[in-house]
């Protein structure tokens, strides 16, 4: 069932590398469009550094399968391209010097994620740089979202937020099945948890939200139940291959969801 699950997975994750998350709805060019769409990569840079920790830990737990194995790789992928592209957008010194500095970061995660096999001894270290990573991504959207001042921009953060917590969550319960560190990672996924659904609220309640944003949102509400359960899960004694299946697959549909919720969110910008 493990395998199956898995296997599942990769084609769907497949498919969505080709459709979605490696070409983003409406995103036919190779660099950066506007402040929206810088918005957009920018927030998807801070959820690509929790995406690959979590793939690594997958295959930490030798679940080395197609599925994780693609994560990993169109992520680190994806990553590389989007931090040059951002990088030479960027429209002010400050703006462009977080990006500096996250090159620096990324050269130690990436380190950190090829330097060895995936096992529970190199998970510490791995925690610790990806939490470099995501800090200096975020500062780079936060300072994208004031050079575009607009609300619309501040909903494009928070959606794009939305995918980030949705691989945190999974990353942290990978993390302690593992048994690294577990009283800070129930905690983590406990505040991320809260975080997102008081934003889907926020998202949802917008005056900005279109139908079709609220149809998107209620189809994530589906996959977050799906998730939300498999995270529920945690200790409780099950299978551990089941679980870290359980909580891959869902996390990847509850990230495809956002993904497009967040897309919807930065095309508002240019209609």
């Amino acid at each position: 069932m493990h395998r199956r699950t898995l296997l599942t997975a990769a084609s769907c994750t497949t498919a969505w590398g080709a459709m979605g998350l490696l070409m983003p709805a409406g995103a036919a060019h190779a660099q950066v469009a506007d402040l929206n769409d810088a918005i957009n990569k920018a927030g998807r840079q801070r959820m690509l550094s929790q995406r690959m920790s979590k793939a690594w830990l997958a295959l930490a737990h030798k679940a080395d399968t197609p599925a994780a194995r693609t994560v990993l790789d169109q992520s680190m992928a994806l990553f590389e391209r989007q931090l040059g592209e951002l990088k030479a957008y960027a429209p002010s010194a400050p703006i462009r010097d977080t990006y500096v500095k996250l090159e620096g970061a990324w050269a130690d995660h990436k380190a950190a994620l090829l330097g060895s096999t995936p096992s529970r001894d190199g998970t510490a270290a791995l925690l610790q740089t990806d939490a470099k990573v995501l800090a200096l991504a975020h500062q780079g959207t936060v300072q994208y979202e004031a050079a575009s001042g607009k609300p619309v921009g501040k909903l494009v953060n928070v959606a794009g937020r939305q995918r980030m917590l949705s691989q945190r969550m999974a990353k942290f319960c990978l993390s302690a099945m593992l048994g690294v560190d577990t009283a800070t990672a129930t905690t983590e996924i406990a505040k991320a948890r809260d975080e997102f659904i008081s934003a889907t609220e926020l998202l949802r309640n917008a005056p900005q939200a279109t139908a079709r944003i609220r149809q998107e949102l209620l189809l994530a509400d589906g996959q977050w139940v799906f998730f939300d359960a498999a995270l529920q899960r945690l200790g409780n004694g099950s299978n551990t291959f089941r679980q870290v299946s359980e909580v891959f697959v869902s996390s990847e549909n509850l990230l495809a969801s956002m993904d497009r919720v967040t897309g919807l969110y930065a095309a508002l910008g240019n209609s």
